[in-house]
Order: structure tokens, then sequence, then C-alpha cells
């Protein structure tokens, strides 16, 4: 691998020769591990969604991006808008490190809508000449020809007294016509926590409120990415925290992503709630951000990534992506991810299937391809356990088992090929809170996503296998199973063209 030095790592874009850019750009062209359907880095790494929002009948959708190689350099925003979630259009840069204030990066943020007026406000990180990190929150006007202007000095110059400089990521959300900027921050005790400002306009001032009083006092290190959303009457505060120790199947990744959810009081901050409940039992989520879409459903999208962990696709100039729009609904007190309804735009050539499994291992002809939707119901169970096999070839498979009497769901990629490191273990898994009756999977070239049970559960991955890896097998370890199988091919949706 390629030892970065700082000063690579800063460099930015304009430096960069066209040469160069041409180079990296065929290089990663010709990737056999690109992604068909998700959004991608055209070069270079891709790390948060940032500034989503639903705004004049498009989509806005942007993301941190390094784009001189697959390491965490200086940070751009990188732009794509879409009338569907499902179409996008690659528009370019829309934030860059131009400034005093974001010197060493462009760090995330959000995006929000005031008197008919598109605005960000991100992160902005500097580091003096002792290398030492100096955040401040800055808002963007976008005005009507899609320019940007950046609000200076910043909006919130500095932390507040009691915390570090890992102050970041704002959040901006209206609430009875006040503007709210909920910020991922660290005491200076060195524990996690979210605080939030607000204000009356979008240019200010912003006032310190205070910090959100939760049960969780000692609960990581960090809370970056933070969000705040109202669904079906109930308040929901969603975050990634960093530092916390594996508890069996629990927290397994480096870094968490998840959510609690109950009662925020505004003119406390003090917030009842429920346990904090991991958003995603896969290999490879964080740092979500949620927006509102055309009809004003709650919609998530993530990083398929992690931070510090090698990928396969490092070597080849380029890593990560982000995951596809998931809706957002509680039920039964559960919050449940479902796959966004437009995605099923990207359905082409239907195929089904309909019987019985058992424990010879059985490969579905004409079932295979590297981009598709499998949606597996299964009408009737006696088996002690279920495996099905995709991306699967005689020395490949990625690994979906279930057990029927613990209700437990593993995701193995043992033998999926190519791995990320280090990462814990080959396997993740969960517990469903009911019986297993449906799988709705999404695999792309080198990604599955799994909803359980309409979302009761989600698994996102990164897969790397052979381009033959295409089969699908399905198996028991005793008894049979009565299934129905549907896939859909998937082309294209998203280019980062």
């Amino acid at each position: 691998m390629t030892q970065w030095s700082r000063e690579m790592r800063y460099r930015k874009l304009e430096d960069a020769t066209q040469a160069e850019i041409k180079e990296l750009t065929e290089k990663v062209q010709a990737s056999s591990y690109r992604q068909q359907y998700h959004i991608q880095p055209s070069t270079g790494l891709l790390n948060d969604p940032n500034g989503l929002i639903y705004f004049n009948g498009q989509y806005h959708i942007s993301h941190q991006w390094f784009p001189l190689g697959a390491v965490h350099g200086l940070k751009y925003w990188d732009h794509y808008t879409s009338r569907n979630l499902v179409n996008y259009k690659h528009e370019g840069v829309v934030l860059e490190p131009d400034t005093q204030h974001d010197s060493h990066g462009v760090y995330s943020g959000s995006a929000f809508e005031f008197e008919g007026v598109l605005y960000y406000m991100y992160t902005g990180n500097h580091r003096d000449q002792n290398w030492e990190r100096k955040s401040s929150q800055i808002v963007v006007k976008v005005k009507d020809n899609g320019q940007v202007e950046k609000l200076l000095p910043p909006a919130i110059a500095e932390p507040p007294i009691g915390y570090t400089q890992h102050f970041r990521d704002p959040k901006v959300f209206i609430k009875e016509g006040k503007l709210y900027a909920l910020i991922g921050a660290q005491r200076t005790d060195e524990t996690g926590c979210a605080v939030l400002y607000e204000a009356t306009r979008p240019e200010g001032p912003w006032h310190f409120k205070g910090e959100i009083q939760t049960a969780l006092t000692n609960f990581g290190y960090m809370w970056e990415c933070p969000d705040y959303f109202q669904l079906n009457g109930k308040d929901v505060l969603v975050f990634s925290p960093q530092g916390i120790a594996s508890e069996g199947a629990r927290y397994k990744n480096i870094f968490q992503s998840g959510y609690i959810i109950g009662e925020l009081n505004f003119d406390t901050l003090e917030m009842t709630h429920g346990d904090f409940i991991e958003l995603d039992n896969g290999f490879d989520f964080y740092a979500p951000q949620t927006l509102t879409d055309e009809v004003g459903r709650r919609v998530m999208i993530g990083w398929m990534g992690l931070p510090d962990t090698e990928y396969p696709t490092d070597k080849e100039g380029w890593a990560h992506c982000l995951t596809l729009p998931r809706t957002l609904v509680i039920e039964n007190d559960i919050l449940k991810q479902k796959p966004h309804m437009h995605l099923r735009q990207l359905r082409m050539n239907k195929e089904t299937a309909l019987g019985y499994a058992n424990k010879f291992l059985k490969q579905l002809h004409p079932y295979e391809g590297q981009q598709y939707e499998l949606v597996i119901d299964i009408l009737d169970n006696e088996a002690s356990a279920i495996e099905f096999h995709l991306r699967a070839s005689k020395n490949e498979a990625t690994v979906i088992r279930y057990e029927t009497e613990t209700q437990k769901l593993i995701l193995d990629r043992f033998d999926s090929g190519a791995l990320p490191s280090p990462v814990e273990g080959t396997s993740r898994q969960t517990v469903l809170h009911t019986p297993l009756r449906q799988l709705r999977i999404f695999i792309d070239t080198s990604s599955i996503e799994i909803f359980c049970n309409e979302g009761e559960r989600v698994l996102s991955s990164r897969i790397f296998p052979q381009k033959n890896a295409n089969k699908i097998k399905v198996s028991t370890d005793s008894g049979q199973v009565y299934l129905q199988m549907t896939k859909y091919d998937i082309q294209g949706g998203n280019a980062d063209e």
C-alpha cells in the first residue's frame, strides 16, 4: 500500500495535474468492483452523506470526498441531484476548502430550507502550525443559480466551555418556527454527547441552548453525525458513538450507529428514552443522515463503510459507497427501515420460483447475477436452520443463515472473497422480534443489503467476490422449508458520471 504523507493527504484537487486525474480516473473505471446502482466516488474516498434535502422538486445528496486517493485526506462535498432517489445526476463539487476556517477540510453537515432558500451548515476543519484542530460551524447560502456563498465569520466560531475541538456535524432542523442545530460533541472529560443551538435566522446569531440530557452519560468518547426527527409522535435521536466496547453480538464494528426513541423536552433538553439500538447489524454502516421525501416520508441514507479500515478497492484508487435510501417507520415501538418504494423502478426481468428446500444444497436455475433484488418469502418452515448462499461459486459464497428456534439471523462473509481489514470476525448476527417471513435483498457488484421482515432488521455489508461468483443456492440443516423466490435484475440507476 502507498504510504500517504500528511502533505499528500492535504493536497487540493486543483493542485493535481490533468494527467494525474486522467490516470486515476482510468484506474478507478477499470475496477471490477464498481457498483451499478449505488452512489460511489468517481475517484478517491467517499464517506458521510451530507446535505440531504428535497428542495424545489429535486433531491440534493452530497457526501464527504477526498478525490485524490482512497484515504481520509482533504475533504470536499461532492454533489448529486435526483428527481426520484433512483436516477442521479453528478453535479460535482458543491463545497470546497477555500477559507482559513475550512483549510483542512469541509467536514459533515446538513441542508435546510428557510424562506424558500436552500442553506447548508457544515463543520470547517482548520489545523494550525502545531497541527492543533480548530472546529467551527459555517452557514452557506445557495443562490438561485446554484452558486454558494459562505456566510462568514462562522455562525458558531468555537465550541462552548466544557467541550473539546471534537465538535462537528451540525444537523439543522426547524421546530415551531425556530432554527435548531444539533451538533456531535466531546466533553473535556473525553465522553461523547450531543448539544443544541438555536437561532431565528440562518445567519444567526446562534445561541448555545445546552446539552441533550440522556441516560447515556458515559457512552463512548465522541458522538458523530447526530440527527433528530419526530416519527409517529415520538422523538428519535440518531447518532454514531465512537469507543463502545463490543458486548456479545452487539457493537462488533469499530464504530456504531444507532438511535434512541422517547420524548425530548425542548425547554429542559431532558430526553426520556429506551435503549440504544444499532441501526444496522451488518459489517459496513456508519454516519447516516435523514431527510423527508416529496410526500413527507422520513428517509435515511448511510455510508456503507467505516473509518480506520482498509478495503480491497483502496489499491485501485477508490473506496466506499452510500446505502440505498430507506423509509423509516415506527411499528409496535420498533423503528423499521424499508427500501424506499421508488427503488422498485429499478426492477427488470422478473423471475419467480416456488418450491421446497431441504438439507441438500440446491442451486437455483436460471437464477444468477451480480446486480439484482431478491425477495424470499418463507411460506412454511419446518427446518431447524435455513441457509441462502448468494454471489456463490465453487469457492465463494456470501451466506445468510436463519436458525428457527432462536430466530437468529447470521450474515457470514468468510468465503465471500477479498475482505476489509482489520475487522473483528467474519460474521454478524441479530435476533429477530418475530419468526422470519421474508428477506428482501439488494445485491450490487460489491455490496449486499438485507431487509428482514419488512425492515425489522437490516444488515448492510461490502463484499468483494470474483465475477464468476454469481449463483444462488439454498439448503437447510434438517427438515424442509417452502419458499417463494422472486428475483429482479437491476441495471443502472446511478452512475458516477
